[in-house]
């Protein structure tokens, strides 16, 4: 049986009486769009991270998009981010007709150069988004600074640090908003796509109301201004409402886990070899990936399959690299250590219910292959 990067069924197996539930409950509820379960879990969302305000939509990149446009931003602006992340991070930028501009990431922990961000700083920037890829959080201490001199916005993207923390701080709390992804991988999933914008700020808490509404307030067919049908469907948020309760759990599990990728390789790594995930001083690593990195790690990927493990690259293309964004005119080698490690990273197999067998499938696999190198 194929050991894969990410599998859902051990957990649904554990929580489908409760996941079956949330179904049922939602089909007798009465109400199927926008209902006391989408109410529900905003509200319990909002308050795990001690925040004022959350806001349901239907997708990770939606959250970005719409954050952005209730943030004031849109055609004629700038945003900075990074292109060591999932392209939809810069759909959204585009989409809301923004221009995304580049900085580079760091060799160490793969996340934004923010010594880079100020030169890249120009008279039409309008936000910074720094994205906690891998599951820890971008050094936001000189990002708040430089938004603070420059009056700009931080959108925060948190589709892949659910519960992360920075100097006891949650993900998503150190800007002016915070766009998170509840696709099935995540660490908090839904069963299917989901998303939503969390805020301290009532008016763009409002503004985010309209735009996944049509752009209606409160009175159907009165749209105020133009939005978006990017509504959080009722029955994702019960079951993510009740995922919620098991959050801290399945951080506790991921942390597990990799503490025993740490042990069975750490001997593996130094010149020449294996380099484990770093966690950031003042960081609390949630493990959305296990991101290991190698010279030679397409070859390490072909042996891999021999032992019937599949492994993931996140990301194998820069999104500066892509033909769809090829009119951005960022050449290649512009984003020197973003392009390197396109090359170098992949994923081990990470998830709580990841059992230990298989966890020692995959050690075993990988110190065999490398030994062979």
């Amino acid at each position: 049986m194929t050991t894969r990067v990410w599998d859902y069924l051990p957990e649904y197996e554990q929580e489908r009486a409760d996941l079956l539930g949330a179904v049922e409950a939602v089909f007798e509820s009465g109400q199927l769009i926008l209902g006391k379960s989408v109410q529900g879990f905003e509200a319990e969302y909002a308050a795990y991270h001690g925040v004022r305000h959350c806001v349901g939509v239907d997708n990770g990149t939606n959250a970005v998009k719409l954050g952005l446009q209730a943030l004031g931003v849109g055609p004629g602006d700038e945003v900075i981010t990074v292109s060591n992340t999932a392209a939809p991070t810069v759909v959204a930028i585009v989409g809301a007709g923004a221009t995304p501009v580049f900085v580079d990431v760091r060799e160490d922990d793969y996340l934004m150069d923010t010594t880079q961000v100020a030169d890249a700083i120009t008279p039409r920037t309008k936000a910074l988004l720094p994205v906690h890829l891998y599951g820890q959080c971008v050094d936001m201490a000189p990002l708040q600074r430089l938004a603070d001199e420059h009056g700009l916005v931080i959108l925060e993207d948190c589709a892949q640090a659910h519960g992360a923390r920075q100097h006891g701080k949650v993900a998503g709390t150190m800007g002016n908003a915070a766009a998170f992804s509840f696709y099935p991988t995540k660490v908090l999933g839904a069963y299917g796509d989901a998303g939503a914008v969390i805020t301290d700020d009532a008016e763009v808490d409002r503004d985010l109301r309209q735009l996944r509404y049509y752009g209606m307030e409160k009175v159907y067919y009165v749209v105020r201004s133009p939005g978006h049908n990017a509504r959080l469907d009722e029955v994702q948020a019960e079951i993510l409402r009740r995922k919620l309760r098991r959050l801290d759990a399945y951080l506790t599990g991921r942390r597990k886990v990799a503490r025993r990728y740490e042990e069975g390789l750490a001997d593996l790594t130094g010149p020449g070899g294996l380099t484990l995930p770093s966690v950031t001083e003042g960081n609390e690593h949630v493990y959305y990936l296990y991101v290991v990195r190698h010279s030679h790690r397409d070859e390490i990927n072909e042996r891999l399959k021999r032992y019937d493990i599949s492994l993931n690259i996140s990301y194998p293309w820069p999104v500066h690299t892509m033909t769809g964004f090829a009119e951005l005119g960022c050449a290649e080698g512009s984003l020197p250590v973003t392009e390197r490690l396109a090359g170098e990273i992949f994923s081990l197999p990470m998830y709580p219910s990841l059992s230990r067998d298989r966890q020692d499938k995959v050690i075993e696999a990988l110190r065999e292959v490398l030994v062979g190198l």
